[in-house]
């Protein structure tokens, strides 16, 4: 099983990729949950969501404690609460211009602990919405990182979540994300 967490805030549409990769990995026969958590947030307060995605029926419902793959779709939030139940093995996929060490400083990560991935996916969404909204760009970016599940099957759940040019602009987002998002070293 591959457990997600996805952190955000309200309004960025952390929730929406979480169903989405939910659901590309439904097209590839798998079983899944996503759900979000939150409190009384408002647009702009801090936001998780989780993933789980197997080949099994899953059996557990709580909270991902130990994500095998993170997306941060604002560096902003790096610390805790991004750091917390990291594992050896776990894949850390970043919206940000800083360089991969830089969030591994920022999560206060020893070196080899973990593998951070960084894109500048502001940037990406600027240059296809006029807007800064990053959450299919870091879907792309974690997919390119993980292989969680394949390219086409996000891209076939994104036109059939979306229609006309949004649904044009994000596959165009996803897919550059998945061009440009970089690992450590």
């Amino acid at each position: 099983m591959i457990e997600v967490r996805l952190h955000g805030r309200g309004g960025q549409g952390v929730w929406t990729a979480a169903n989405l990769l939910a659901m590309a990995a439904i097209r590839e026969g798998k079983h899944i949950q996503s759900f979000p958590f939150f409190g009384p947030e408002r647009m702009g307060a801090p936001y998780v969501c989780f993933a789980r995605i197997s080949d099994e029926p899953i059996r557990v419902h709580c909270m991902v404690y130990r994500p095998d793959l993170v997306g941060v779709l604002d560096p902003r939030l790096l610390g805790d609460w991004v750091r917390e139940g990291l594992k050896e093995s776990s894949i850390v996929v970043v919206n940000t211009r800083e360089p991969p060490s830089a969030v591994r400083e920022a999560l206060g990560l020893e070196p080899g602990f973990a593998r951070i991935w960084v894109l500048d996916a502001n940037k990406i969404a600027l240059e296809e919405f006029g807007r800064a909204i990053t959450n299919t760009a870091i879907l792309g970016a974690m997919v390119k990182a993980s292989g969680v599940v394949e390219l086409q099957s996000l891209l076939d759940v994104i036109k059939d979540r979306f229609s006309g040019e949004i649904a044009e602009k994000n596959v165009r987002v996803v897919k550059k994300a998945y061009e440009a998002v970089r690992p450590e070293g």
